[in-house]
């Protein structure tokens, strides 16, 4: 039996109904925000002429995890192949001034990072994501990191609010003028803090774990605040977030809960309920 503080959101629990497919996308498009389920590279083809502000992309690693399909157990060259073709489409449902985030893992960043740079994408930044979880490798170092590509359309024009995202540190050398705390403020506990811009190295973010109530069956969960992270920084309230690889759900949850428009795109059926019952919690009609 699971604990009783076991608060993990499974597939058997949910409602039964169905999910809209990505035909039903034109209907709604900016009007409505959802989540539709559908081959990425239709509903791209679907979504052409759209003009999202922020695209986050979460697409399979191709390292043989179960998404309930064959969609990460591709050849290395069909993988490559795949990648470039989905990409190359972003910037026909982009905006002028659009910002892309592309999650992936080390063997493949480097593809990932020339395809985002062969089809019009400036790249500013790595991001790199220590997301601790599991007991090791008996024979390698342990997998313990993710890369997250950042990309924007126009190297001079792009969203980016800094304020929103700035990280609480400690201060080791607190340096004072005139007698006064030189950009750094004192704790009631006595600890010495600034609040200053983040890095490219997250360490400060952990996966989801069955305790947590954003938690899902999902095998490959991003966590809330890592996307909020992402959405704060990259758009404002109203600008259109489009969530390629759904998953399920959370950008398109932190999007909702941010007040951007949103539309959701991923294979799985299940994972759309999935996203959608998180959607709904928080309010979403």
């Amino acid at each position: 039996m699971p604990s009783p503080l076991n608060k993990t959101l499974r597939i058997n629990e949910l409602p039964d109904g169905a999910v809209e497919p990505i035909a039903a996308m034109n209907a709604t498009l900016f009007r409505e925000s959802g989540i539709f389920q559908g081959n990425i590279t239709e509903a791209l083809t679907e979504l052409k002429g759209a003009n999202f502000d922020l695209i986050i992309a979460d697409p399979p690693y191709n390292i043989g995890k179960d998404f309930g399909n064959d969609s990460d157990k591709r050849s290395s060259k069909d993988f490559e192949d795949w990648s470039h073709n989905w990409i190359a489409q972003i910037a026909s449902v982009a905006s002028a001034t659009a910002t892309m985030y592309v999650c992936c893992h080390w063997k493949t960043s480097g593809m990932i990072q020339a395809a985002l740079s062969l089809h019009g994408w400036s790249v500013l930044n790595r991001i790199t994501w220590k997301r601790e979880k599991g007991r090791g490798a008996a024979k390698n170092w342990k997998q313990n990191m993710e890369d997250i590509w950042f990309a924007v359309r126009d190297l001079d024009h792009y969203t980016f609010n800094i304020d929103d995202v700035k990280v609480q540190k400690k201060v080791i050398a607190p340096y004072r003028q005139d007698g006064e705390p030189k950009d750094w403020t004192e704790t009631p506990d006595g600890e010495r803090i600034r609040m200053t811009y983040p890095s490219n190295i997250w360490t400060d973010l952990t996966v989801p774990f069955w305790s947590m109530a954003e938690n899902t069956e999902h095998p490959t969960q991003k966590p809330e605040k890592l996307i909020e992270r992402l959405i704060l920084a990259s758009s404002n309230p109203g600008d259109n977030v489009l969530d390629l690889f759904s998953g399920s759900g959370t950008t398109s949850v932190v999007a909702h809960r941010l007040d951007r428009k949103f539309i959701g795109i991923e294979l799985n059926g299940d994972y759309v309920r999935l996203g959608i019952a998180r959607l709904t919690r928080e309010g979403f009609q």
